[in-house]
């Protein structure tokens, strides 16, 4: 469970030192190139950080590529919510999935086994092979005998999207045995769930979403030990997925209001998902809070709360979601999710469009990020889309 000051750590991650500093807000480091004390010093630090390690004391930062102070406190925060040693940023939430697979590439450990479902660009990546990789799609029950002696990586991602299937994450690194474990946790957040705590090696975020918060900010962040993020880094500085500066600082000023948002948000999907699960045109509604839902109690075990995303079925398929999508006028049709106003969006045609057909979300759901609008006035949207 997240300890109850998870709100006042949101506020000061990443900050410890401002005072010192002698500024109240955190400094952006817009700098593409740094000076060199002397080319011997110049080089040492090079190969440090080309290496994943920090940048030596008495050295330099030497190009944005390798090392940028911004981006640094802003995993410094985001490690001290997920409660892991260190966290890795990238240009994106794929850029970071991405960089985690070469990382087990490189090791000679090419083997990945995934859970499904998954984010369906995460699901097409590992489907396409592209970067090298061999998939083993396989149940949570099926993740023993689905090793190999390559394996480098089990991939599951709770709650699931689009569907928000739940995992028992202690029971799958049980099952990993001595196998690295990708836990997604994007649509928890640190804040509903630390997977790390349940044996979760690698922490992946969309920090697009929840973390950054207002829509405005494209970016992914690893949260992993010491080990993992000296792996993560030389990838990151070689492929040059890194996350700008400014978009750091955002993400950065995210994390303070994060427990604030989520907690709001969540009030008003549960609330949602009720009124949803009793409409006579909803068939079915797939949402944490509900007791269906999680038939192994694992909100409350695991997460501290069910979250602010949900997905409901309607009959009819694809026309018939199209048209209740089609008849919102508050909540806005589009992709992403995590931010202040409500989205929905219909993950078949759109998020996991590129998912192989035996593992297509059904034609009739809808998934739903709800956002910061009264839940009266978003309910009232919901069931005028619902109408015959």
């Amino acid at each position: 469970m997240i300890s109850a000051n998870t709100r006042t750590a949101a506020v000061h991650a990443g900050r410890r030192d401002l005072g010192e500093l002698g500024v109240h807000v955190p400094p952006i480091d817009l700098s593409s190139t740094y000076p060199l004390p002397d080319l011997v010093k110049g080089g040492e630090s090079y190969d440090a950080l080309a290496g994943g390690d920090p940048p030596p004391a008495d050295g330099s930062l030497v190009y944005q590529r390798l090392w940028n102070p911004t981006v640094a406190r802003f995993e410094t925060g985001l490690a001290e919510l997920e409660g892991t040693g260190e966290a890795v940023a990238f240009a994106s939430g794929m850029a970071a999935f991405t960089a985690c697979l070469l990382a087990s590439v490189a090791a000679g450990t090419p083997h990945i086994v995934a859970v499904r479902p998954l984010y369906g660009g995460s699901d097409h990546l590992l489907a396409t092979g592209l970067l090298g990789t061999a998939v083993s799609w396989a149940y949570p029950e099926e993740i023993e005998t689905a090793l190999r002696p390559d394996t480098g990586l089990v991939v599951v991602e709770t709650p699931a999207n689009p569907d928000l299937r739940l995992l028992d994450l202690a029971d799958v690194k049980r099952r990993a045995g001595d196998v690295a474990v990708l836990v997604d946790n994007t649509f928890a957040t640190p804040v509903l769930q630390r997977p790390a705590e349940h044996g979760a090696d690698l922490v992946l975020h969309s920090a697009t979403k929840f973390l950054g918060g207002h829509g405005d900010v494209v970016a992914g962040v690893v949260a992993c030990g010491g080990e993992w993020a000296r792996r993560l880094r030389p990838i990151r500085a070689i492929t040059g997925g890194l996350l700008h500066p400014w978009a750091a600082y955002m993400l950065h000023r995210g994390l303070q209001t994060l427990p604030v948002r989520v907690h709001a948000a969540q009030e008003g999907a549960l609330k949602l998902a009720n009124r949803l699960a009793a409409h006579p045109a909803v068939t079915k509604v797939h949402y944490p809070g509900l007791a269906e839902c999680d038939p192994h109690g694992l909100v409350g075990r695991q997460m501290a709360g069910p979250g602010a995303v949900l997905s409901f079925e309607v009959d009819g398929g694809f026309e018939r979601a199209l048209q209740v999508a089609s008849r919102c006028r508050l909540i806005t049709r589009a992709v992403s999710l995590g931010g202040v106003d409500t989205l929905i969006q219909h993950p078949a045609s759109l998020t996991h469009r590129p998912v192989t057909e035996d593992a297509k979300p059904v034609a009739g759901l809808l998934r739903v990020s709800v956002g910061l609008e009264d839940p009266d006035d978003l309910w009232a949207d919901l069931s005028h889309a619902l109408a015959d």
